[in-house]
């Protein structure tokens, strides 16, 4: 009997076999080509009609998906480009950054208070931030808040509230020495220095005397060494420091009659 060629054609495979007569002198073999990889036997069928269906039901639900809109075009016009965000006065302060008002602020030391009440303990922060501007003009402000941000934020306008100016004598030095005594056993001695020699100073004392505009000078803390008294210790001493010429202007004098009385 004629050889009989079979052909069937499923799913993209295809299946080809030969007998002669009623039996087949040939075993029967399938070849499935899926992905450029060769696979043989009965599991190549289900795997690659399996994977035909899943993509013909990709391919659906591709074309039945709706297109996504369109982003807007960015104009190029001056008129309607964003503005740049102002930087307020709230959250997102950074340390010894300066402000829009020309001032810039420093965290001396933030520290955790609780207050005793009836009902239980109280917790809260409470924020030491000294304010200057770098040309004369100095503050300290002290506040609490339940947030260490709000606490900075209320003590930097405490500062701004309590700033005052002091005198920069030549060479970015204090116009003379003084020895003052402030609140709760600070007491700070302050010295002019010769150009070059930078500010010696440490803890509250340097950040103060940074931010009022010296370059040159000495200070020592010679009594209790807590920041916030030390700060206002040295505000207090820069404030009743004077130069010749606010002397002389105060006694309605010139220098030179200063200097020969």
């Amino acid at each position: 009997m004629a050889a009989v060629a079979i052909t069937q054609a499923f799913a993209g495979i295809t299946l080809r076999g030969s007998s002669a007569g009623k039996v087949a002198t040939t075993p029967i073999s399938a070849k499935a080509h899926f992905g450029g990889v060769r696979a043989l036997g009965k599991s190549a069928f289900a795997r690659t009609a399996k994977a035909q269906r899943l993509q013909i039901r990709a391919e659906a639900e591709g074309e039945s998906a709706p297109e996504a809109p369109a982003a807007p075009v960015a104009s190029t016009d001056e008129g309607d480009a964003p503005r740049p965000r102002a930087r307020g006065r709230g959250r997102g302060r950074g340390r010894g950054k300066p402000e829009g008002d020309g001032f810039t602020e420093n965290v001396v030391q933030v520290q955790r208070v609780t207050k005793v009440t009836k009902g239980g303990s109280n917790m809260s922060f409470r924020a030491t931030v000294v304010v200057g501007d770098g040309a004369g003009k100095v503050g300290v402000g002290c506040a609490k808040a339940r947030e260490v941000q709000v606490a900075v934020t209320k003590a930097a306008a405490d500062a701004r509230k309590t700033m005052v100016t002091v005198p920069i004598a030549k060479g970015a030095s204090f116009p003379h020495r003084v020895t003052v005594k402030g609140s709760g056993g600070a007491v700070v001695m302050l010295r002019p220095a010769g150009p070059g020699t930078g500010v010696i100073a440490g803890g509250a004392c340097r950040t103060v005397l940074e931010l009022a505009g010296y370059k040159n000078c000495f200070a020592k803390q010679l009594g209790s060494s807590n920041p916030l008294n030390n700060a206002r210790a040295v505000v207090k001493g820069l404030a009743e420091m004077r130069t010749y010429k606010q002397v002389a202007s105060e006694r309605d004098m010139t220098v030179e009659e200063l200097f020969a009385a």
